[in-house]
């Protein structure tokens, strides 16, 4: 039987694990800090979950549009407000149930669960460091390192878990920022600058470009500014910020300006680092970049023979289904199964906000730029009949596709449940349907997935 040892419980090695047991390998999972990895500890699972709160808040703070009375009257939304402190309790309750889920289904599929430090030695197996410090070695013809990122610090602004924050410490607050520090405006300074206004905070979020969300596409990013703005979030744009430190009653961020911004608490959202210290990588002979992360190839090869590696630790593309992909991928090859190297054109993303962003295939700055001929649509969300049943007026449904073939090449969809009606256009990236194809496949009416029929017959083009 081939022996297989991975390092990290999360997305990239629980479903790996998964998989080397269904191809009946004898599988060992080492873990540091818990099953589930930060997807389900301390940041997908969590962070969703506080959205998922918010944007509750959010829609009773607009139910006056649909006619909706609160003791006769039309709801307060100074009213509004939440525990926060109940709200993080379930937070962590719903993250403690999910890891015990993933836990039970390794055990019952025959997954050794060994917890402790691994790393690598020079002959590519596995030495572990347990929490007792006893140390513990495994045989091993497939390893895969999976062992996640952290985030990233500045250096004049060490988080203390109180008034300066990392993503991974806001669920010890039992009461809500009264007005919250966001830096860094990517998905994840967005994302909860967002969550926290609506659940009461006054919130400024400091962005070192001139607009939110620099890696989404425009049109998408202007929507979220334009609706931001409306709500009272304060955005300053073109601004970094280069210290934060605690005050006698809040927190001071200074910026590379000198403009000193004052609140009760920062949030510091700059982006992430690998979790590859002390794991042999040099010795054994695995390859990293300049940023730490682990060099792999589309089958996630490492240098290293018999060594694969899979998820943020990569740097590949950072989301947990890549990082579950990633493994999956990686004992498919390992264990000599069928497999397909990994196509980032065909992977989904989204960024939760209100309205969520979500996004596949190839952009608007790829067509813009000339990487690919082709045309674009956009349809606005405002002309859709649910959605202005439900006063939802802020968003869109963008499709690109190849001028010629017309094969579905990109699509943007910004709306409420964008994370869903982003499944459709991606089985149309990865399966090169037309836009013809995707035009001709029903529909519901009303629904707000009748935009992306409505996008793809716009760019039916008539044969001559």
């Amino acid at each position: 039987m081939n022996r297989v040892v991975i390092i990290g419980g999360g997305p990239g090695g629980y479903e790996a694990a998964l998989v080397a047991r269904q191809l009946g390998a004898d599988v060992t999972v080492i873990d540091a800090d818990g099953i589930g990895g930060s997807a389900v500890l301390t940041d997908c699972v969590p962070s969703k979950t506080l959205i998922a709160t918010a944007n509750v808040i959010t829609d009773a703070a607009s139910s006056a549009d649909l006619g909706i009375l609160v003791n006769g009257r039309t709801p307060d939304t100074s009213h509004f407000g939440v525990d926060l402190g109940a709200v993080n309790d379930r937070i962590l309750g719903l993250v403690r149930h999910q890891s015990d889920d993933i836990r039970a289904r390794l055990l019952k599929d025959g997954v050794s669960l060994v917890p402790g430090h691994g790393r690598l030695d020079d002959d590519g197996n596995v030495i572990v460091r347990r929490r007792d410090g006893q140390e513990e070695a495994f045989e091993a013809d497939a390893v895969l390192l999976a062992t996640g990122a952290r985030p990233r610090e500045l250096p004049e602004a060490r988080p203390d878990g109180e008034r300066i924050l990392t993503w991974e410490q806001v669920y010890d607050l039992t009461e809500v920022p009264e007005r919250l520090i966001v830096v860094g405006s990517g998905v994840t300074g967005a994302e909860f600058a967002g969550a926290y206004h609506a659940l009461g905070s006054r919130v400024v979020l400091i962005s070192s470009r001139e607009h939110v969300l620099p890696g989404e596409d425009p049109d998408a990013a202007r929507v979220l500014e334009d609706v931001y703005a409306r709500r009272g979030v304060e955005v300053l744009g073109s601004s970094r910020a280069v210290s934060a430190r605690c005050t006698d009653d809040g927190v001071e961020v200074t910026l590379t300006s000198g403009e000193v911004v004052t609140g009760s608490h920062v949030l510091m959202a700059v982006g992430s680092l690998p979790n590859t210290d002390d794991l042999g990588l040099e010795d054994a002979g695995v390859e990293t970049d300049d940023g730490g992360f682990i060099r792999v190839d589309r089958v996630s090869r490492t240098s290293r023979r018999g060594v694969y590696a899979a998820g943020d630790c990569t740097g590949v593309l950072m989301l947990a289904s890549v990082a579950a992909m990633q493994g999956r991928i990686a004992m498919w090859h390992a264990l000599g199964d069928a497999v397909t190297p990994l196509e980032l054109m065909t992977v989904s993303s989204t960024v939760f906000t209100n309205p969520e962003i979500a996004t596949v295939g190839l952009t608007q700055r790829d067509l813009d730029e000339g990487r690919f001929r082709g045309d674009s649509v956009l349809v606005p969300l405002a002309t859709n009949a649910r959605a202005k049943m439900a006063e939802q007026r802020d968003g869109f449904v963008k499709l690109l596709c190849r001028r010629g073939s017309r094969i579905v090449a990109g699509a943007v969809v910004v709306s409420p449940h964008a994370s869903e009606l982003i499944h459709p256009l991606t089985i149309a990236v990865e399966q090169r349907l037309t836009v013809d194809e995707l035009a001709s496949t029903f529909t519901v009416y009303p629904s707000l997935s009748g935009s992306i029929a409505e996008a793809a017959r716009r760019l039916h083009i008539a044969s001559e």
